[in-house]
């Protein structure tokens, strides 16, 4: 399963070119000076990303190294307009972020199924001669070339939409957790990373409503780093409601991890933690009664002293399992928690190039590729600029 889950691709595009305007002069034996009578040149092809629900992984981009839409016709006599280049549409998952594979600076995002996008807008045709016809210039013996191309590198990540986020050192019991709320089957092992791969599951509630629910693999000290697994997976949890953070009541200082988790989040992005938090006390049916009593007053002071939600869990017994869906049902109906927007900051982007300086683009395992087209062109042409300068010709 982790060798299909692609959430960064970075891909070559290019948009197509705008056909040329026809120079051409009427000739018939009837039709002494007939005149201009070139046609205009076709629009040149879009790149343009669309939102699709039925996908959630970047997987079927990970080969195409290039993505090029297609040339505009030229114009024809008789006024004939060129033919409109086909656009290219690049069907990505709900939550793709495109960045500009250079320069690593954010360019647009991809929420809602069926929005569309244009990254790379195809070049305009060229006016025909007929357009460049006066009073004093009755045979224009020039016309416009078409608008060039534009290309980039863009890089596409992932970042898995869901309504509550799991938040945890390795082994915390996410994955169960997520297996026994859910019909998702996660890998669940007594070692540590078990989950590679982000796992989506939707969780029932009362009255037949429910909530998706992502589990992240886990976070170590450091993660924001680049240490373990954390840093190339904290970006699936920037887009959740509520992060629902997991301590095991094994652990010592219960306090001190909780801690460490929100400095990690804080170090890979501040807004973070302006989300809405709950703290699961993990794998309960490892204490005894007087145990269970004591870990239950002791989170009680410190809910308070944190200012977060503590439920004690079990999910091998589902002890607490139908408190925590309560907490986070409510947290999840809250108003401030409806609209999630984040800031997307530039990413850092290794720049490579080939012996003679001319830039490549490098694809593997954990890379590939996207690119996006947000500049605007002039609305309107110069045309005295274009007369007698630079034309393509056509008879």
């Amino acid at each position: 399963m982790a060798a299909n889950f692609i959430d960064y691709v970075k891909i070559y595009c290019r948009s197509g070119k705008g056909g040329a305007g026809c120079m051409h002069l009427h000739r018939a034996k009837y039709v002494p000076k007939g005149g201009p009578d070139g046609g205009d040149g076709g629009r040149g092809g879009h790149i343009i990303l669309e939102g699709n629900r039925n996908l959630w992984t970047l997987l079927h981009l990970k080969y195409q190294k290039h993505i090029m839409a297609t040339d505009g016709g030229h114009g024809g006599q008789s006024r004939s307009f060129g033919k409109d280049g086909e656009d290219k549409i690049i069907q990505v998952p709900c939550g793709t972020v495109v960045y500009d594979g250079d320069s690593g600076e954010w360019l647009c995002e991809v929420k809602e199924h069926g929005e569309r996008i244009t990254l790379l807008k195809g070049g305009r045709g060229g006016l025909g001669n007929w357009h460049f016809r006066t009073a004093t210039n009755q045979t224009p013996r020039y016309a416009q070339p078409g608008e060039p191309c534009q290309e980039k590198n863009i890089i596409m990540q992932l970042k898995v939409l869901a309504d509550v986020g799991l938040v945890g050192f390795p082994n915390a019991g996410k994955s169960t957790l997520l297996s026994v709320v859910s019909a998702a089957k996660p890998e669940i092992a007594d070692y540590p990373f078990t989950t590679l791969t982000p796992n989506l599951g939707i969780v029932s509630y009362r009255d037949n409503r429910s909530f998706c629910m992502a589990d992240i693999p886990g976070i170590i000290e450091g993660a924001s780093e680049g240490k373990g697994l954390g840093l190339r997976f904290l970006r699936h949890i920037e887009r959740n409601a509520v992060l629902l953070f997991m301590v095991p009541a094994t652990t010592e200082k219960i306090e001190k991890e909780y801690n460490i988790l929100l400095s990690e989040l804080e170090k890979y992005n501040p807004e973070l933690l302006s989300k809405a938090r709950i703290l699961a006390i993990s794998k309960c049916d490892t204490l005894d009664e007087d145990g269970l009593k004591k870990l239950s007053a002791k989170m009680k002071r410190l809910e308070k002293k944190l200012g977060v939600k503590i439920v004690l869990l079990s999910s091998l017994s589902n002890f607490g399992v139908d408190e925590l869906k309560d907490a986070l049902w409510e947290e999840l109906q809250k108003e401030q928690n409806q609209v999630i927007e984040i800031s997307h900051a530039p990413i850092e982007v290794e720049n490579r190039v080939l012996a003679d300086g001319r830039p490549t683009v490098e694809y593997d395992v954990d890379e590939t590729s996207g690119t996006i087209y947000l500049n605007e062109v002039e609305e309107d042409w110069d045309l005295s600029k274009y007369q007698g300068i630079g034309w393509d010709t056509q008879n």
